[in-house]
């Protein structure tokens, strides 16, 4: 009678194909909930942190098709790094709009000013990328070739001063600026000694007021070297002839 041939019973090995899909799982809802996150208030500035999430989530390219071994992974403090670095930068771009919006409150309470006094041809405000600056005219403050602040505009000049109040307070920095025409007196030199000595006297006018606070305050002269204008023209001297106040926004003291 023929024997039964006894089969050898193979040992079983585990199916470990199952972790490539469930990796890539993982990593497209890890991509999902930063878009999430981030889509209540997307910007430029918020697309480009995102792309480079994307970036260091898919680096090397591979995906389920193309996976080699399921043992190598990603570290996760790189993506957590990248999600730190997003929510840092929507922070900053909130507080940036934030000032933004507090400046133009500012900017609208100086020009309100301005209409009033009829200092439409002689005042004037910008919103740059440093902050608010208010422009006063040569003709505004000073004789030619004066740094001393004329003594019928030392009302103004003190108005000016109560605009400059505010709650907490900002960095101010009053900067002088001339024209390219040769100066060189027993007390000026050159036109830099001219816009310095402009910005600084025009500053202790501000200053009187006891609401101010000085340490927030700085001087600078530009001499001739940041015109606005050509001057080539009078009209362009003119314009180039000023002193400037700018009004920084509070983010800027901490860079």
């Amino acid at each position: 009678m023929a024997r039964k041939k006894k089969h050898k019973k193979h040992e079983e090995h585990l199916d470990e194909s199952w972790l490539v899909p469930y990796a890539d799982i993982l990593t497209l809802l890890l991509a999902l909930f930063i878009v999430l996150f981030a889509s209540s208030s997307v910007d430029a500035n918020k697309f480009k942190q995102m792309s480079t999430v994307f970036e260091q989530i898919f680096d090397g390219g591979t995906g389920v098709m193309e996976q080699q071994s399921p043992v190598e992974s990603q570290d996760p403090s790189d993506t957590k790094d990248a999600g730190k670095e997003l929510h840092e930068q929507t922070e900053k771009d909130d507080l940036g709009k934030k000032e933004q919006k507090e400046l133009s409150d500012i900017q609208r309470k100086v020009n309100q000013y301005i209409q009033a006094k009829q200092l439409t041809n002689k005042l004037g405000t910008e919103l740059t990328d440093e902050g608010l600056l208010v422009t006063i005219r040569d003709n505004v403050l000073f004789e030619s070739g004066s740094a001393d602040v004329r003594q019928e505009d030392e009302k103004v000049s003190k108005e000016i001063s109560d605009l400059l109040v505010m709650d907490p307070p900002r960095s101010i920095v009053i900067s002088g600026h001339s024209d390219n025409i040769p100066i060189q007196t027993y007390q000026y030199e050159s036109n830099w000694d001219l816009s310095v000595m402009r910005a600084v006297n025009f500053m202790k006018i501000l200053l009187e007021n006891k609401k101010l606070d000085p340490a927030w305050f700085s001087a600078k002269g530009y001499g001739e070297f940041k015109p606005v204008s050509s001057n080539k023209t009078e009209q362009g001297r003119e314009k180039n002839r000023r002193v400037e106040i700018l009004i920084m926004p509070r983010t800027a003291i901490n860079k």
